[in-house]
């Protein structure tokens, strides 16, 4: 079925509505941020007015001009104490959100953007399971925000500070006061110190800002960096590690000619939010269309759709098919031969390319139309080529019988008289409401994600992993009348490479997705939310409570 939103994304108009005029002469669905952010124009929005700066097509720059960039593996500082155990002392470091100018492209200008660290992506944090760690983010950046800001939304009224940041560890396993809490904001000058206990199986994780109303802005504008654990049961399977190791986060962005990021807005006065951004230039670790050489041998990529709204399907241009050995929390149990990979915004996929029949090729990776990187195989390996393994981490399917709640939860959109989307909530919920889910400490629960709307929403839990039970088709108009589930298709088990541990699942419109959660770790206040940082940051997100028992 096309949607509107499908067909946006599908077409570029909304990169096309930061442009004067539509593909077709009409009026632009989106005004610049420079006329509608409702602020006081500053120096640069004058100068950026006068000089009329247009949308980048990126088909006009060179490809293939950068290399690939690696981001550096964060270097601890000093040492602290264990809070969980004081006569222990784990690494302590400090990741400054600071102002930086990123070089995207070899023949753009350097883009101003806010990163965690000094880089985009920002360093990488690399632990051992088991092995905590402190970091303290400390909160550098001006006292202006150079995104336009919706005051209208919940927590970013002009009550509060403009440029505020809090870090949330995607995926960890994390104390409550160290999570990342959306109003637990500090401001320039001000820092918070975190504990990561990474008491987990090995996997990819991310960091990443989660500041109330503008966490989308501040991730757009480069807020967010990789953490990996590792452990023991990877170990042994001798993975592809080292040069051959290559963690890879993908996200899209608009730009403008002068190399600056662009954000969208609507051309409503007051209320400038729009429900989804999609970009033209698709950046590999901060990079527009870099290459990457590689040997004639098996090579393991960690990739993390970093992306606000888009979902990748990302392949290799020449058909070639390759594994995919672990999702968001760790391992399969076996890899998954795919020729096509779908990733919603904040998954992982942890995968294997053999380039061993590629020698002396060059091989784009892409999504759809667009090209991601391009791979320069060279012609000799050196050492071994490596293998697929052909098991990796057995562990077992959570049996329904444990769950001992089930909670049927709505994600539901509203909209204007004509058809346009004014947010979307949680269980038609807001944000301040109080607290209605309370799973108790080290209990199962099924969540039933009942979708009402007409977009698929990838659904975070924080502090949890879960496994996805299945997805099935029902009758939404049904539901909106009588309240009742009238399924109108069979059960759909999840893909294979869905049958992993997740944090990050992807609810479809007019499904029913199920979840099995064990909620195990802490007790205390956490949220869930829709990954799509739009709607995150427009009310599609609640706070849930561990309660002990």
């Amino acid at each position: 079925m096309t949607t509107r939103r499908k067909f946006v994304a599908g077409s570029g108009l909304m990169l096309a509505g930061i442009l004067g005029k539509g593909a077709f002469g009409a009026e632009a669905p989106f005004a610049s941020a420079e006329m509608l952010r409702g602020l006081k124009p500053s120096p640069t929005d004058l100068m950026n007015a006068a000089a009329k700066v247009e949308a980048l097509d990126p088909s006009t720059l060179q490809a293939f001009v950068d290399p690939l960039p690696v981001p550096a593996i964060a270097k601890a500082v000093g040492m602290r104490a264990n809070p969980e155990d004081s006569k222990e002392q784990i690494p302590y470091y400090r990741m400054p959100m600071r102002e930086t100018m990123m070089n995207v492209h070899r023949d753009l200008p350097p883009a101003r953007m806010w990163t965690l660290g000094g880089s985009f992506p920002g360093p990488t944090l690399e632990t051992q399971s088991a092995k905590g760690m402190m970091v303290e983010w400390a909160n550098e950046l001006p006292a202006r925000h150079f995104l336009p800001i919706d005051h209208s939304l919940h927590g970013a009224g002009k009550d509060v500070p403009e440029v505020r940041g809090v870090i949330h560890l995607h995926g960890g396993r994390t104390p409550p006061e160290s999570d990342g809490y959306p109003e637990d904001w500090v401001v320039p000058g001000k820092s918070q110190t975190c504990y990561y206990p990474s008491s987990q199986h090995a996997a990819l994780l991310f960091y990443h800002d989660h500041t109330m109303g503008i966490n989308r802005l501040n991730t757009y504008a480069g807020m967010q960096g990789m953490f990996i654990i590792r452990d023991a049961r990877e170990d042994v399977l001798n993975l592809p590690g080292g040069k051959y190791e290559i963690p890879l986060l993908i996200c899209d962005r608009m730009l403008k000619t002068d190399g600056q990021l662009e954000y969208p807005v609507s051309a409503k006065p007051g209320e400038i939010w729009v429900p989804e951004v999609f970009g033209n230039a698709i950046l590999a670790n901060g990079k527009l269309l870099p290459y990457c050489d590689v040997e004639p041998r098996l090579y393991r990529l960690r990739v993390m759709n970093g992306a606000n709204g888009r979902f990748f399907r990302f392949s290799l241009a020449n058909g070639t098919e390759f594994y995919q050995i672990g999702s968001d929390q760790g391992l399969l149990v076996a890899p998954v031969k795919l020729k096509r990979l779908t990733m919603a915004p904040a998954e992982r996929a942890d995968i294997l390319i053999d380039f061993s029949s590629m020698a002396g090729e060059r091989v784009n990776f892409v999504s759809d139309s667009f090209t991601v990187l391009q791979f320069r195989v060279g012609k000799t390996a050196t050492g071994e080529r490596g293998a697929v393994p052909p098991q990796l981490h057995q562990f077992e399917r959570i049996a329904e019988s444990s769950a001992v709640k089930t909670r049927r939860l709505t994600l539901d959109e509203r909209l204007d008289d004509v058809q346009r989307s004014m947010g979307m909530l949680l269980n038609n919920t807001p944000w301040h409401a109080p607290i209605t889910e309370k799973p108790v400490l080290n209990s199962t629960e099924i969540w039933e994600l009942v979708n009402l709307t007409d977009d698929s929403h990838p659904i975070h839990l924080h502090l949890v992993r879960f496994q996805i039970l299945d997805r099935r088709r029902f009758d939404t108009f049904h539901f909106q009348e009588k309240g009742e589930l009238r399924f109108t298709g069979p059960v759909v088990r999840p893909d294979p490479n869905e049958l992993g541990w997740k944090d990050t699942a992807r609810a479809d419109p007019g499904m029913v997705t199920r979840i099995i959660v064990p909620f195990n770790g802490y007790a205390g206040r956490y949220v869930w939310h829709c990954h799509v940082l739009e709607h995150e940051d427009n009310e599609m997100m609640r706070p849930f409570e561990v309660v002990k028992g």
